[in-house]
């Protein structure tokens, strides 16, 4: 049973840190990053893994993806959002009690009804302290708000939990055109490039082949949300395409300990 909270607006919690809190500075920074972002057309994307660090790290890999999207932008008007519980650990998949998200772009409001949907699976709960500093999630706001010109959204945070408790959440919220699935996820962490390239391959091939039996703890730190998606694409029939595989030491970061980033779009 979902407790009864105070409605409220959830505040950036990484503002500042991840990306730039001046929506100018913002807006300058992502223009760049789809300005050069490889180009990809597919038709009808349903759904996307994209990655979470700071801007400047993963920003031009999970750039790729949303250029794509840009084609098909005027048919969505929700937005299911996945990612990791990365301060708080729990079971299940955690909603939030807030009516919107709080962003230098503007509010994004957060669509009630399809989160009591979901209210009435057993591995569903509403869970504040999940959403509060939770990075995963809101990273993706920005690119979603440049994206997409109207949109309300389901934002969920997953614990552990399986790949099937994912896919029969993404079940019930899957409807149309209208919908987009978009699950954050980085992929292996502090590794060697040599070592973290060879992992990131192994976990893309996965990826690639909706295989979510070959991804595992060490391989993304999103690897449940990405499961259950995997799991679902599969029974919607839906084909994975790799869109960018880099990592940290490609991008802003050295080659020594490096973060491993994909961008992946899943579509008829």
């Amino acid at each position: 049973m979902f407790s009864e909270l105070k409605i409220y607006s959830r505040p950036p919690a990484v503002a500042d840190q991840f990306y730039p809190a001046d929506a100018t500075q913002l807006a300058a920074l992502l223009q760049q990053m789809m300005a050069v972002a490889k180009p990809a057309v597919q038709n009808k994307i349903k759904a996307m893994i994209v990655p979470h660090a700071g801007l400047v790290y993963s920003g031009p890999v999970a750039a790729s993806a949303y250029q794509a999207l840009k084609q098909q932008a005027d048919k969505i008007s929700r937005v299911v959002l996945m990612g990791p519980s990365h301060r708080v650990g729990f079971h299940g998949v955690a909603t939030t009690s807030a009516s919107e998200y709080s962003m230098p772009f503007g509010p994004v409001r957060i669509d009630r009804a399809a989160t009591s949907l979901i209210a009435t699976l057993p591995q569903v709960q509403q869970l504040d302290q999940a959403h509060q500093l939770e990075h995963s999630l809101e990273v993706q706001l920005p690119f979603l708000q440049t994206v997409l010109s109207n949109f309300t959204l389901v934002p969920l945070v997953v614990g552990e939990c399986t790949a099937n408790q994912v896919a029969e959440v993404l079940e019930l919220l899957w409807d149309g055109e209208e919908t987009l699935i978009v699950v954050s996820s980085d992929l292996s962490h502090y590794h060697s490039y040599e070592v973290a390239t060879k992992m990131d391959r192994r976990t893309s091939d996965a990826i690639l082949n909706l295989s979510p039996e070959d991804i595992h703890y060490a391989d993304a730190c999103g690897r449940n949300p990405v499961n259950g998606l995997l799991l679902a694409a599969k029974q919607h029939q839906l084909k994975s395409d790799l869109i960018d595989l880099r990592n940290s030491g490609d991008t802003a970061g050295t080659r020594d300990r490096v973060v491993g980033y994909g961008a992946y779009l899943f579509s008829r």
